[in-house]
């Protein structure tokens, strides 16, 4: 029997999901053009968590090729058969990842934007030598410094980064932030932005449906969102 921590599934409409990608990816192209920048130097990654399988096709069936997933768990259940049909996804692990998922996460993701501790660095570099693969590795970077939210604080990515490098022979391709809710996310994707430009890190990862557009202006590279391409995700049944 399911409790009230069951995640429930949405199964979005086809059609709105297809209209809804079309309007992102829209919008994307007048805020690069508004910020005198190609469009196709921005990557949408579509944020799946919580739609089932066959809600995520419409938007597979209309070209779309970059996801993002925030559960390793529920991605295991979904992408395997998913990409047996679309073997050119491109999965991005978006969300929080525990150092015990490490395994999982580099056998099925292909950009991990959650590298946010030493102990999870040397857990993904052992199983990057283990497997061969090597899946994008991004910094998340806690901007607002907010004790509840994952992301190394601004004034330890330098330390993070050279401990990556030099002790786990981990390459680092980028940098990745949520900005404070309540906060304008300008001056947090400026941050990040400078953060990268010291580093040389060429992807930036940040800005979602509410505030994609600043983002681009900032100079994201990879903008993830969810909700307004497919709707609002359900609650926890009984919640």
């Amino acid at each position: 029997m399911p409790d009230s921590t069951t995640p429930r599934y949405a199964h979005p409409d086809a059609a709105a999901v297809v209209a809804g990608l079309e309007a992102v990816r829209d919008k994307i192209v007048q805020a690069a053009q508004d910020s005198e920048r190609d469009p196709a130097t921005i990557s949408l990654v579509a944020v799946s968590k919580l739609i089932d399988a066959d809600g995520i096709v419409p938007a597979l069936e209309a070209g779309h090729r970059v996801f993002g997933e925030n559960y390793v768990q529920e991605s295991k259940a979904k992408w395997p058969a998913l990409r047996e049909r679309f073997p050119d996804v491109e999965l991005h692990l978006v969300g929080p990842l525990q150092s015990n998922k490490a395994r999982e996460a580099v056998e099925l993701f292909d950009v991990i934007h959650a590298l946010d501790r030493l102990s999870l660095a040397a857990a993904l570099a052992k199983e990057i030598e283990r497997t061969g693969r090597t899946p994008k590795l991004l910094v998340q970077v806690n901007t607002g410094d907010e004790p509840q939210k994952a992301g190394v604080s601004p004034s330890q990515v330098d330390v993070l980064l050279s401990e990556c490098r030099e002790t786990h022979g981990l390459a680092i391709n980028g940098l990745m932030c949520i900005p404070p809710a309540e906060a304008p996310p300008s001056a947090h994707f400026a941050l990040l932005a400078r953060i990268a430009e010291r580093h040389n890190l060429p992807i930036l990862s940040m800005g979602m449906s509410a505030d994609y557009p600043a983002a681009i202006q900032m100079g994201a590279t990879h903008i993830r969102v969810g909700t307004a391409i497919f709707g609002e995700r359900p609650r926890a049944a009984g919640a």
